[in-house]
């Protein structure tokens, strides 16, 4: 059986294992509960209709919208007689499956045939179901995986609006972290004109207060931001305002993110905690690098070896021969899990 799946929709068909079709054409059912309901129905009504003994399903792996249908047919006692079986394919295999059929137009009920002739003809492991002992921490990983990719855009939307209001504050910066909270309270209340003109007392006692005391020479930092405020352009008075308004609403956001990044790594941890593994005894991985490579490679022993492996996690090369030429200098290939190649890319690039 061959499932197209959309958010709102499942096109559906059927085809027996000599290429039969089982219905004259494919037809479409809503997704969520009654719907899957309803196709059960369906699935036991056409293997009574033909005395068929099994059921393979093959649906695409289109974002998240497979994931209820996935685990409600599997979880179905009515359906367990027919020793069902799962094939959540990746997009790229039924793509490159339909190539074989030239001129093919791209709509859901055609794609229901492709998937289930795809599930046919190709020797596909059967998809396991989810192990929730992953999946949890799975999801967590993967949301700190977009929240640093938010944070860092917002960090560079910031540092383009702190160029325009104090253009030589980034090359200059006295801080540490030019996102720490002394650093944002300077950038926040004042203009080169105001530090310019400050005393040098006050300025001092406003980073010592800001720096809550932990500061290390502030008399240099206090001089260090005069000197950069003398050297500074001057932004236009009426552009000044606005480009205030957006980065006080900018830094608010990466203050935002940061706390939301304390929660979830304070999850993580405690859902890591509760794991068998042995990631954290090797030195530069703690606990958040651990958690997402334990989370996204799930149960090591379902990979026959260390090639199936590195395929998995998007770390193997493509091949270019002909003839005596082999070539050397080829690219990695892109496949795999792409949350476990990214994280694992990002330790093997900062080791």
């Amino acid at each position: 059986m061959g499932i197209d799946i959309s958010s709102q929709s499942n096109s559906i068909f059927f085809v027996d294992d000599a290429g039969n079709h089982l219905i004259k054409k494919p037809f479409s059912l809503p997704n969520h509960q009654e719907g899957a309901n309803e196709l059960i129905k369906r699935v036991i009504d056409c293997l009574s209709q033909y005395n068929l003994s099994c059921i393979k399903f093959g649906m695409e792996a289109t974002s998240h919208y497979a994931w209820h249908l996935h685990l409600y047919l599997a979880s179905s006692s009515e359906l367990l007689p027919y020793k069902p079986t799962f094939y959540v394919l990746n997009p790229s295999i039924v793509k490159g499956f339909k190539k074989i059929y030239t001129f093919l137009p791209k709509t859901d009920i055609i794609d229901a045939i492709v998937i289930a002739e795809c599930v046919r003809f190709s020797k596909l492991n059967p998809t396991p179901l989810p192990d929730f002992k992953y999946a949890a921490l799975q999801r967590l990983t993967r949301m700190r995986y977009h929240l640093v990719h938010n944070l860092t855009r917002e960090k560079n939307r910031a540092l383009n609006l702190i160029y325009l209001k104090f253009s030589t504050y980034s090359q200059e910066c006295p801080f540490s972290d030019i996102f720490g909270k002394a650093s944002c309270a300077i950038i926040e209340n004042f203009t080169p004109d105001d530090i310019a003109s400050m005393p040098l007392g006050d300025l001092i006692k406003f980073v010592s207060d800001n720096g809550n005391n932990r500061l290390s020479d502030v008399n240099k930092i206090a001089e260090i931001l005069k000197t950069a405020a003398k050297r500074s352009f001057r932004l236009h008075p009426l552009l000044a305002e606005a480009n205030d308004l957006a980065l006080s609403m900018t830094l608010e956001n990466i203050r935002f993110m940061q706390e939301q990044l304390k929660k979830l790594d304070k999850e993580i941890s405690k859902l890591l905690k509760a794991s068998s593994q042995t990631l954290t005894t090797l030195p530069g991985i703690g606990d958040v690098l651990a958690a997402a490579i334990y989370a996204e490679i799930g149960d090591i022993k379902r990979f026959k070896n260390e090639a199936a492996l590195a395929k998995y996690s998007g770390l193997a090369w493509t091949q270019y021969q002909s003839g005596n030429f082999n070539a050397q200098d080829v690219s990695l290939a892109k496949c795999g899990n792409q949350y476990s190649q990214n994280t694992i890319l990002l330790k093997l690039l900062t080791v």
